[in-house]
Parts: C-alpha cells; sequence; structure tokens
C-alpha cells in the first residue's frame, strides 16, 4: 500500500511548495517504485485562491487528515492565526502517528501546537524574530536547510522543499530511492539538514562563483583518493579558500561533505546490489571493509549487513 501524503493548505496557497512536494511523491514512471500517494486539502472545501492568481478547486476537507501518514504543510498564507478547527485535526493526526512537515510560514501550525516546543526548526529569515516572540519555547534556526525530528519537520524556505521530502523518502524507503527521484527531477545532490539556507556574502571582494561544478566532480570521482588539496586544485584555488567557500555556502567543511557523498553511495550500493562490502568500499572511496564498516556505523548506527537486510528491494 501507498503512504498518503496529504498537504494542507490555507484559503490562499502558494503554488511552488507543493507542486516541489507533488513532484517528490508522486509517479515517476514504470522503472521506478511508487510508494506515495498524494492530494490536497483544505479547511473549506472548493475554490481556492493561488499566489500566482489564479483558482484552483480542492475537494476534501480536514476529515483528509484522519488517514493521512504525513501532513504537508507547505506555506501558511492567513499568517500566524490557525483556527481551532485545523489545530484539531493536526494534532489529531500526530497523535495517531502522522509526521507533520511544515515549509516556510507552515511553521506556525506545528508551532502553535506545541509540537516544536523545545526543539530545533528551520525558519526563514523572514519569519524567526516574530516566531521567537510569539513561540519563545522554539529554538528557531535560520542558517539551516531543515530540521526533522521524526515526528515532526520544518524546512525554512520555499526552495528547500525539495530537500525535506526527498530526506523523508531516504528515511522511510532508503538512499536509493531517493536518490532515483532526485536523479529524476535533476536536483542537486543530497543536502544534509544542517548546511546552510543561503551563503555568507563577503563584504569585500567578488562573491565566488558557486561550487555546484565541484560537488558533482567530486560525486564522479569518489572511488579516487580526493584530498582537500585535489579539491582545491581542481576548483582553482587554495585549501584555506576552498573550505572557506564551503562553510559559506554549504555550512560544512570539505571533508565532512565528501564523507557524507561516500556514505549516501555506500547505502545506495547496499539496497541497490549484492556487491561485497570490500567492492562497494573500494567503490565509494573508502578503501577498506573495515574503514567502511567503522565510518558506516559512526554515520547510522548500524551495520552496513543490517542496513542491506532492512533495504533491499528491487525497483
Amino acid at each position: 500500500m501507498r503512504e498518503r501524503v496529504v498537504a494542507l493548505v490555507g484559503p490562499t496557497l502558494e503554488m511552488y511548495p507543493v507542486t516541489c512536494a507533488s513532484a517528490v511523491f508522486g509517479y515517476h514512471g514504470p522503472d521506478i517504485a511508487h510508494r506515495y500517494g498524494f492530494q490536497l486539502c483544505t479547511e473549506r472545501p472548493g475554490s481556492i485562491r493561488t499566489t500566482m492568481g489564479f483558482d484552483i478547486v480542492v475537494n476534501d476537507g480536514l476529515e483528509a487528515l484522519a488517514e493521512a501518514d504525513t501532513v504537508l504543510i507547505a506555506g501558511w498564507c492567513p499568517g500566524p492565526e490557525v483556527s481551532a478547527a485545523v489545530g484539531d485535526a493536526v494534532r489529531n493526526a500526530h497523535s495517531r502517528g502522522a509526521r507533520i512537515v511544515a515549509v516556510c510560514s507552515g511553521v506556525y501550525v506545528p508551532a502553535s501546537l506545541g509540537l516544536l516546543d523545545g526543539r530545533v526548526a528551520a525558519v526563514h529569515w523572514e519569519l524567526t524574530g516574530a516566531l521567537g516572540r510569539q513561540y519563545p519555547k522554539i529554538q528557531a534556526d535560520a542558517t539551516i536547510l531543515y530540521a526533522d525530528h521524526g515526528d515532526v519537520a520544518t524546512a525554512g524556505a520555499s526552495a528547500t522543499t525539495i530537500d525535506l521530502c526527498l530526506n523523508q523518502v531516504r528515511r522511510d524507503h532508503g538512499a536509493a530511492l531517493a536518490m532515483r527521484i532526485g536523479r529524476q527531477l535533476s536536483a542537486a545532490p543530497h543536502r544534509e539538514g544542517h548546511q546552510r539556507q543561503f551563503p555568507s556574502l563577503p563584504t569585500t571582494g567578488p562573491v565566488p562563483d558557486s561550487i555546484a561544478p565541484l560537488l558533482d566532480w567530486i560525486a564522479a570521482n569518489l572511488h579516487t583518493p580526493l584530498t582537500i588539496e585535489a579539491m582545491s586544485a581542481r576548483a582553482g584555488v587554495s585549501p584555506r579558500t576552498l573550505s572557506r567557500y564551503f562553510a559559506e555556502q554549504l555550512g560544512t567543511s570539505p571533508g565532512r561533505w565528501l564523507l557524507d557523498r561516500r556514505i549516501a553511495s555506500t547505502r545506495a550500493l547496499l539496497e541497490e546490489t549484492d556487491l561485497p562490502v570490500e567492492t562497494i568500499a573500494e567503490r565509494v572511496g573508502l578503501s577498506s571493509a573495515v574503514n567502511l564498516r567503522r565510518r558506516f556505523r559512526h554515520a547510522l548506527q548500524t551495520t552496513p549487513g543490517a542496513y542491506r537486510r532492512t533495504f533491499r528491494a528491487s525497483f
């Protein structure tokens, strides 16, 4: 059975994050497993105005949340006010185990229910001050892409919707399926939640070019012994400058980003192939089965063998 994702929309709908979510959870052709169903609901079904200036028809009301596995709140154009009916429906869904995913101003819905109290929430920088004043128990963070606590997840900006949704696919069905969907959408390589929403711009001098081409090159050469010197030479900058670019644009170091990619590729190979661990270690650049097992356990708190038994599937 497909897991049901229900997008809860307000009386005014921002289309972009909803269409991004539907692209991740929708149908991707016969060669990629279709694991999710996707639908819209709203408090008052009928014609819904969009921020693009046209109307759409949403037929389902809040009763759709009673059967949702995931409740997606991709923006909340009414603002910080959440009606009692919406609050009760979302609270009941969460209480029975549904996952609540809020993007941008959608954070106001789980915030109003106390679901983020004492937790870090990824919040758009324009909302951080107002949200903090209204809900002081929330640790609002405007620098990270998303924060995922399992039962509740938040993304600060509409453009991170795909990152957060692919992260859910990864949690539910493994890295291989998430990577297949991401490749079909031409999405950027997997971005961890702790990466930054936007780069810090230097106060003097030119803004550095995007490091996206370098990241693609790294991903294509994981099997080689990549060093900070090799990566900086490829980018045409000094190792110190490259480290600064990574910190500014990704919020992490080159070494940590490289290890994350190697672990992600390891997960995909464990899921999609029967290759022995020794061969996978060579393909992803972790040199030996001993090193791979050590790194894998530290990253995921499990062994490669146990992970393969859990996620090995045919797509």
